[in-house]
């Protein structure tokens, strides 16, 4: 399996400026020291900024030279998004949403808002919107979208998206999350393409993380025996973060957005996802659940937000 390194191979990304959310453990960490490797500045926009120095630290401390910085970020946080937005001036070339929760137990933001559609969805959309115009100054950025086969678990349910009416469910509320990540990315395209601006979601595989750890001990353990038992081979962080890295510098994917990628190519629209890791399901690539996905998104954003969205 090729690694994120392996992607970067023959890449120069100096001058180049990039965000990585949640870069403070997993796939995010490594998707920021390839970026640095291959030279780019890399912003590493975390909520754990003990965490976040600790991994600067590391990149610098192995990579001489490497431009890192760290700035806090809480995704859950609208106001926070604002904040970090406010202090970004130059032109972005790469924005990775890579930050993420999983199965977690029924929480909610301040605003009522579920936490992890919150988090994963609404706090990225949010930010990639503050950061529309450092995006469009770069003349050729992407923005990365990070999914997950999780998506099949559920399509968006627009009438009851915060399980104010039916009973919570962690899968469920996780997958209308990473469905949501494939959707923003479709209409991210369509909208911005114009912009310079192209948005590709990335199914970054089975790997075993620090994005588990809300899960029941017991079910976790009884999950990876199965998986074991079936042949399944988990990927490293390193082999995890390269279709992250593919969507963000690849030239094969010039001018080329609205994608769901995994194993570092575009994944088949199928009706179930396969052995639980491969394909896409429909509806997260259709257009018009895309569209109305944006406009509710924006709608509930500017019910709360100091400066409107459009």
């Amino acid at each position: 399996m090729s690694t994120a390194n392996d992607v970067l191979e023959g890449i120069d990304l100096t001058g180049k400026r990039a965000i990585v959310t949640g870069a403070s453990s997993g796939i995010g960490v490594e998707t920021a020291r390839a970026l640095t490797h291959a030279g780019a500045d890399v912003t590493l926009a975390v909520r754990d900024l003990d965490a976040g120095h600790r991994v600067a630290a590391d990149i610098t401390g192995t990579q001489p030279g490497a431009i890192v910085h760290v700035s806090w970020l809480d995704l859950a946080n609208i106001d926070s998004v604002d904040r970090f937005a406010d202090t970004w001036s130059d032109p972005l070339h790469l924005l990775i949403n890579n930050a993420g929760i999983m199965m977690t137990p029924e929480l909610r933001t301040p605003h009522g808002w579920e936490l992890q559609f919150a988090t994963n969805h609404l706090g990225h959309f949010a930010l990639a919107h503050r950061l529309h115009s450092a995006l469009a100054a770069a003349g050729d950025a992407r923005i990365v979208s990070l999914s997950s086969s999780g998506h099949g678990m559920s399509d968006i349910v627009y009438d009851d998206l915060f399980f104010d009416r039916r009973p919570y469910d962690a899968g469920h509320a996780y997958g209308q999350s990473k469905t949501a990540n494939v959707l923003f990315a479709v209409e991210a395209t369509r909208r911005w393409a114009d912009d310079g601006i192209i948005a590709n979601a990335v199914m970054p595989g089975g790997i075993w993380t620090n994005l588990q750890r809300h899960w029941n001990p017991d079910t976790l353990a009884a999950v990876k025996r199965q998986a074991a038992t079936a042949g399944f081979t988990a990927k490293t962080p390193e082999q995890g973060a390269a279709t992250s890295v593919f969507a963000a510098v690849s030239p094969l994917l010039d001018g080329i957005g609205g994608k769901y990628l995994e194993d570092c190519t575009e994944a088949a629209v199928v009706p179930e996802i396969i052995n639980g890791t491969h394909g896409v399901r429909a509806y997260a690539l259709d257009s018009y659940n895309a569209t109305r996905l944006w406009d509710t998104s924006l709608e509930l954003l500017n019910q709360h937000a100091h400066n409107p969205v459009t």
